[in-house]
């Protein structure tokens, strides 16, 4: 039996429960060392004052700008090519993959032209503060070198989810994440370069960890293949990728919005402080649902696979099961993070204005977390699947559709308060189209699988 079969086999026949953890485990722990990285890099660099720590959050909106792009091809490459696996065309997934990874890393060269040309004006428009600003740009030239890289790192780990090896993108990211962490304490305390030396480490683990990532495919090592020659830009197949990826781009670039109104608006009711705490809950947020996620990215693969093999019953399981262990997992996570709020913001920044904007921040982001599973599966659902309008709309409510407007408006009339509550008020509403566009999708697909 060729590879190719084993592949399908294993993603057609393997019950669905095991093979989304299976697949989740390694997504996880990538994501675990990633959002580790990010908690110690904040760390670290808070120890250099508030004004530093209110950096690392305007340089990542930088890196969500960089993400939402490796996402937008990574996704809309990834969910190609793993229903054309699934519809046992191998070429089209090599033409798909090489198509979104050529692409994604252009696009990263051309953010990169961009930021050194604007610098200055980049970095007030991320929401720094003239005391952060400093800070901020000694940061943020590293990662602006290593723009592409970055950019088709994403690309690359998720095309490799999406065919169903993720443990191969888990080393990849494992190895980055692991050298970061050691490059920040070497950079920063032993080189003494300060907060530079955050952006120099990141920007070395980055290019690091996107070597690897693509030696995976140059290697033999996947079932797609990577060459300049399978790319393609007249039959559509590039507009396809984007369209299926749009969803991503949204919902990341609308996070980056959101995460620079965040700082615009902490900033203006709470000073450099809001800026470092706001910067703060955002990262224990994300750690808390990374877990989560990485269960969702689990079931990605498997959804697409199996959509494009006409096997919809085993699809309709690994949703229910998805999203039921999701809600699980991040209840428990939430309700431990509620309890230890207050020592949890200790840990990066003891500056009682920062712990008390703070916690309360953190508390209120707990409680409406516990919904979010049920709009991201949702919205894998339709992106795996192909429904391009349903993955968008979802991907723009969670991605800060709702969120922004909410920021803008009920500051006015809560101030700092209002700042804390617009995300968690955001999440709660966008449960409500999540269910219904579910249902639909459920009632239009077929229930049972297609015959061989």
């Amino acid at each position: 039996m060729d590879h190719a079969m084993i592949q399908y086999n294993k993603m057609t026949q393997v019950p669905v429960q095991k093979l989304v953890l299976r697949l989740a485990v390694p997504t996880i722990l990538s994501m675990m060392v990633t959002v580790i990285y990010n908690l110690v890099d904040t760390a670290f660099v808070g120890t250099l004052g508030t004004s530093a720590s209110g950096a690392v959050g305007v340089v990542f909106g930088f890196m969500s700008i960089l993400q939402a792009f490796g996402f937008m091809f990574g996704q809309g490459a990834g969910s190609l090519l793993s229903r054309k696996l699934g519809a046992r065309d191998p070429r089209a997934a090599d033409l798909a993959a090489s198509t979104g990874f050529f692409a994604s890393f252009i696009c990263g060269i051309v953010i990169a032209i961009l930021g050194f040309t604007f610098e200055d004006g980049l970095i007030s428009m991320l929401g720094s503060t003239p005391t952060i600003a400093p800070y901020a740009k000694a940061y943020l030239k590293y990662i602006m070198f290593v723009s592409p890289f970055c950019a088709s790192s994403f690309t690359l780990n998720n095309m490799l989810r999406y065919e169903g090896r993720a443990k191969l993108g888990m080393i990849g990211l494992l190895s980055g994440g692991i050298l970061n962490i050691g490059g920040d304490a070497l950079f920063i305390f032993g080189m003494k370069m300060g907060i530079a030396g955050a952006g120099l480490s990141t920007a070395i683990s980055q290019v690091i960890g996107f070597s690897i990532l693509l030696y995976m495919f140059l290697s033999g090592r996947t079932q797609t293949k990577l060459s300049i020659a399978n790319i393609s830009v007249k039959s559509g197949l590039l507009l396809e990728i984007v369209e299926l990826g749009f969803p991503s781009l949204l919902r990341q670039g609308l996070g980056s919005l959101a995460t620079i109104l965040v700082n615009f608006k902490a900033a203006q009711f709470a000073g450099d402080a809001g800026v470092s705490a706001m910067t703060i809950v955002t990262r224990i947020a994300f750690f808390l649902f990374a877990i989560a996620l990485g269960i969702g990215q689990g079931f990605q693969p498997v959804c697409a696979f199996n959509y494009g093999a006409g096997k919809f019953a085993r699809q309709r399981a690994a949703y229910r099961f998805t999203l039921i262990l999701s809600l699980i997992v991040l209840a428990v996570l939430t309700v431990f993070a509620m309890l230890f709020s207050g020592s949890l913001i200790r840990i990066f920044r003891d500056d009682p204005d920062v712990i008390a904007i703070g916690t309360r921040a953190l508390r209120l982001q707990c409680i409406a977390q516990i919904f979010l599973p049920i709009v991201m599966v949702t919205e894998m659902l339709m992106q795996s699947s192909g429904k391009k309008i349903p993955a968008a709309v979802l991907s723009a409510l969670r991605g800060g559709l709702l969120f922004i407007p909410i920021l803008i408006i009920l500051p006015y009339f809560r101030g700092l308060y209002g700042v804390q509550e617009a995300q968690p008020l955001s999440y709660i509403l966008s449960v409500i189209p999540a269910v219904f566009m579910a249902r639909w999708f459920f009632k239009i697909t077929p229930a049972e699988d297609l015959p061989e």
